[in-house]
């Protein structure tokens, strides 16, 4: 395996500290004004107090910076590792905003606590959902956030406007949204990422001009202070809101826990020299980082967040991955939470600059569901799987199917495009994994007695599958050199407690069998890759089992959690 030369700082190396200064401070510049825009967003489309308003800005960056940092150390089993930011997460906005019209403060505050903890437990049993949670799914409901959230967005066009000031909201909005995607159409590189930033303020100007920026709230905050103690409690009486409004909370903080997946897998890729596996356990322990950033925002009372892969952008631009940048920018964060008045030149944007900015974010949110939704290719079943489900959640939205009875049953659940379009298509994916191959399953000790059982296992796999014996053959040395690679070949002894689960069944014709076992230590897709560049190493000679895998598999992965390990070993069959 050849080095990757372009990685200057792998994530355990100290650059100097004016680079990492620089770089976290480049990062912070580059996302501070995402966990300040999306919570003015929510508060004002919501209409709550100015202190109130002012409370959960704090509190966003706040935690955000605190939670950044615990992301870079990685405690025990919170943290990722890497350079992950955590931010506002933009797919929360319209469920955040019906949670404080419904119920105010209280009931965000309880529903956002309650998804943290459905994190953590996601993040523990991660392995078990693979098949379902896939990027089909996560893609479906994306692209319903936008649905759910425009009405609110358009009426956000002419917020705190009277016939006087028509003109001047029409002006600043459309200033706004020109400016962000003429930017993001050419610009390129690190200018692309300053859109936002570039097309608010120029709103900003505008309405200024026309006496719509709130100046007297810049000139009256101090340079320095905390705000005014809001903290709003929590709705411990769990009535109708909270029942309706929870399945859409814990929908959409899966789906933003699977784009925190795929941030980690994001940095990872671009952190290290040589080529790696992906480690499961740094991305459960981003979910759990997660669940920490959103438990805090949930007893604060703020809008909840997610993990932005934009680092992964900053290390394959710069070569540097140590994880003192995300500590760096944690710290500017909770400085910034530390001065009033740069929060308040935010704060005083005027609602239609506010509308317009969000209105462009949806639609790139909008995109981004598109992107995820092909991010493993797109056949006939996922494509009616996502356009069955984004049609139910339009119909169920706008009151088209079924109005009374949707209306009515457990306080209008089913009335969010989110819910409904979600779990059709969780639903849909389920019954055709269900129901796509017969999968065969066992159970035996992980060690070298279990061979003969693993065998014979294979071999019925081979029958029922209308393989020849040279197939069947095959199967037994991958099964074999599998095992051998997972525990040793010298080992014979399972130790208490372990047990190897097998399983076999065919996709697109071929054959795949999954190992899964408690956590043995090194990577075994590394160890082959790593193999693949050092063949004639004399020490590597050792390695027998792993070059035997090597040449009967088509394909091998070792997925890490810390409560199993997982290898997926596919083997091509014989033409027919």
């Amino acid at each position: 395996m050849s080095p990757r030369v372009a990685i200057r700082y792998e994530p355990d190396e100290r650059p100097p500290p004016a680079l990492t200064l620089g770089l976290g401070l480049q990062l912070a510049l580059l996302l501070v004004a995402i966990p300040i825009l999306i919570p003015t967003a929510v508060m004002r489309a919501a209409g709550v107090t100015d202190a109130y308003l002012n409370w959960a800005v704090y509190a966003s960056v706040a935690v955000c910076g605190a939670t950044t940092v615990l992301q870079a150390i990685r405690y025990r089993r919170i943290g990722s590792g890497h350079v992950l930011v955590m931010s506002s997460a933009a797919a929360f906005i319209w469920l955040c905003v019906e949670a404080l019209q419904r119920g105010g403060p209280e009931l965000l505050a309880t529903l956002v606590a309650v998804s943290a903890l459905f994190q953590f437990v996601l993040s523990a049993r991660i392995a078990l959902f693979r098949r379902i949670l896939t990027p089909a799914v996560s893609g479906a409901v994306l692209m319903l956030v936008p649905v759910t959230a425009m009405p609110v967005v358009f009426g956000m066009l002419t917020t705190g406007t009277d016939g006087g000031a028509a003109a001047g909201a029409t002006a600043s909005a459309a200033v706004t949204v020109v400016i962000i995607v003429a930017i993001a159409l050419k610009a390129t590189g690190a200018m692309r990422l300053w859109a936002p930033v570039i097309g608010v303020a120029a709103g900003s100007l505008v309405g200024a001009f026309f006496g719509l920026y709130d100046i007297d709230r810049v000139a009256g905050a101090p340079w320095v202070g905390l705000p005014a103690f809001e903290w709003p409690g929590f709705d411990l009486g769990f009535g109708p809101d909270f029942w309706s409004m929870i399945p859409a909370f814990l929908l959409v903080s899966l789906i933003v826990t699977l784009r925190t997946i795929s941030s980690c897998v994001a940095i990872q890729s671009v952190s290290w020299r040589r080529e790696r596996a992906v480690d499961f356990r740094s991305v459960q322990g981003t979910i759990n980082a997660e669940g920490v950033s959103n438990l805090l925002c949930g007893l604060t009372g703020t809008v909840p967040n997610t993990t932005y892969s934009i680092s992964a952008s900053l290390t394959e631009l710069t070569g540097v991955a140590a994880r003192g940048i995300g500590i760096a920018t944690g710290v500017i964060f909770l400085l910034v939470a530390l001065l009033p008045k740069a929060l308040a030149v935010v704060l005083a944007i005027p609602g239609p600059v506010v509308g317009g900015y969000l209105g462009v974010l949806m639609a790139m949110l909008f995109l981004v569901g598109i992107k995820v939704m092909l991010q493993d290719g797109l056949d006939y079943r996922k494509g009616l799987i996502v356009c069955i489900a984004f049609w139910v959640g339009i119909g169920f939205q706008n009151g088209m199917i079924f109005p009374e009875l949707v209306s009515e049953f457990a306080g209008g659940m089913f009335a969010n495009a989110m819910t409904t379009g979600g779990l059709a298509a969780i639903f849909m994916t389920a019954f055709v994994e269900m129901f796509d191959s017969r999968r065969s399953r066992m159970e035996a000790g992980p060690d070298r007695s279990s061979l003969p059982k693993i065998r014979e296992f294979l071999r019925a796999f081979a029958t029922r599958s209308g393989w020849d014996a040279a197939m069947a053959d095959r199967l037994e040395a991958v099964g074999e050199e599998a095992l051998l690679s997972l525990v040793g070949p010298g080992a014979d002894d399972a130790g208490p407690g372990r047990r190897l689960r097998l399983v076999a069944y065919r996709r697109n014709g071929n054959a795949v069998l999954e190992f899964a076992v408690a956590p043995v230590g090194e990577n075994i897709q590394d160890r082959l890759a790593l193999m693949r560049n050092a063949a004639d190493e004399p020490s590597l000679e050792q390695e027998a089992s792993l070059r035997l895998l090597r040449n009967l598999a088509s394909s091998v992965r070792h997925q890490q959690y810390h409560d199993v390990d997982i290898v997926t070993v596919q083997v091509k069959a014989p033409a027919q």
